[in-house]
């Protein structure tokens, strides 16, 4: 199974909807900034399942029920979705990542730097930060299941959507 990862919109939804038409993902984690970007893809592709979460740009444009940070399986495997700003991942990943691990998390995904970023830790533990899908040169984040288990993560960018 594939999931898409994407993050900081920005109002950019041409390149989400290149990267939806080229991966054809089982679901697409949004990652926040501009949340209403993601509602607008969900309402476009209602085959695909979404899970979104707000953004520190998202707070003042947005209805507040929004869960900043959410934990739980997608498409058979348990990810740590959050925008990074609470965390201060601009700063270091140390407390995203101990949260991921707090809940069991396969994967700890996570947007705000605009900084494309894929890495397996030493226990097993993906990390990724899909960089600002915002822009036409920008990039997405894909993840890929066998059900139960992350067969792999990678980060693609335009080049990797042509057909």
């Amino acid at each position: 199974m594939k999931i898409l990862v994407l993050s900081d919109s920005h109002a950019g939804l041409s390149f989400m909807r290149r990267a939806i038409s080229a991966v054809k993902p089982d679901a697409v984690v949004h990652l926040g900034d501009y949340y209403e970007d993601a509602m607008a893809m969900e309402e476009e592709n209602p085959h695909i399942r979404f899970h979104m979460v707000p953004g520190n740009c998202d707070r003042n444009r947005m209805l507040r029920y929004a869960p900043e940070m959410l934990c739980y399986d997608v498409c058979g495997v348990r990810l740590y979705m959050t925008h990074g700003h609470k965390h201060q991942v601009k700063l270091t990943q140390h407390r995203l990542l101990a949260d991921a691990r707090g809940m069991g998390a396969a994967a700890a995904l996570y947007g705000h730097t605009h900084s494309p970023y894929c890495q397996q830790e030493a226990d097993g533990l993906w990390v990724l930060n899909p960089g600002s899908c915002g822009s036409s040169g920008g990039s997405v984040g894909l993840i890929e299941t066998d059900g139960s288990t992350i067969l792999g993560c990678r980060i693609l960018r335009q080049t990797d959507l042509e057909e």
